[in-house]
């Protein structure tokens, strides 16, 4: 009777740890009033930033972007569908296009969405993605203040791709909510 006692207690840690597994997935992925343990931020661009992002936008004839309170730029191209936008806690999957305003892309989706959650994002995205649905497609006009600001971006072998104080455009498409 040995072997079969061996086979039950390998079953019953397996459940044991599945149990866990989804324990542990659904209470830190709830949607409760404890929150998800990310905060708003209260970043402001300064004056000086939205002042450089208005005078890229003027330049490169960009007419139609909307000031945010908290100093970006954007244009909706698509406001998606459904009737949740996403919040700082949510998971999100996006397709994504970044460059700088000299066009130079330092960074985009190619083959497969990207998957985020958008709390651990860039306060430029934390405050722009909610502005659209599953589905929507958003063009954001970031100053630095609420991008990288003053820390210089490098890929693996230690080149720039984003330079300090950057003004960032990002193109986002919200393809999923989670």
């Amino acid at each position: 009777m040995l072997p079969i006692f061996n086979k039950e207690i390998k079953y019953m840690k397996r459940i044991t740890i599945v149990f866990l597994m989804f324990t542990v997935l659904f209470t830190s992925c709830g949607k409760n009033d404890s929150g998800c343990g990310f905060q708003e931020s209260s970043i402001i661009a300064p004056q000086a930033e939205t002042d450089a992002v208005a005078q890229y936008l003027a330049g490169a004839g960009i007419t139609d972007a909307v000031k945010h309170p908290s100093g970006f730029y954007y244009k909706i191209q698509t406001p998606g569908t459904g009737t949740v936008a996403p919040t700082l806690c949510s998971q999100i999957g996006i397709n994504y296009k970044g460059q700088l305003t000299n066009g130079t892309v330092f960074d985009q989706t190619t083959t497969q969405m990207a998957v985020f959650s958008l709390g651990q994002l860039i306060v430029g995205w934390q405050k722009g993605i909610p502005l659209i649905k599953t589905g929507g497609k958003i063009v954001l006009y970031l100053p630095p203040s609420l991008g990288y600001g003053s820390q210089v971006v490098r890929d693996a072998q230690g080149n720039t791709l984003i330079p300090a104080n950057s003004i960032l455009v990002f193109n986002v498409e919200l393809v999923a909510i989670g």
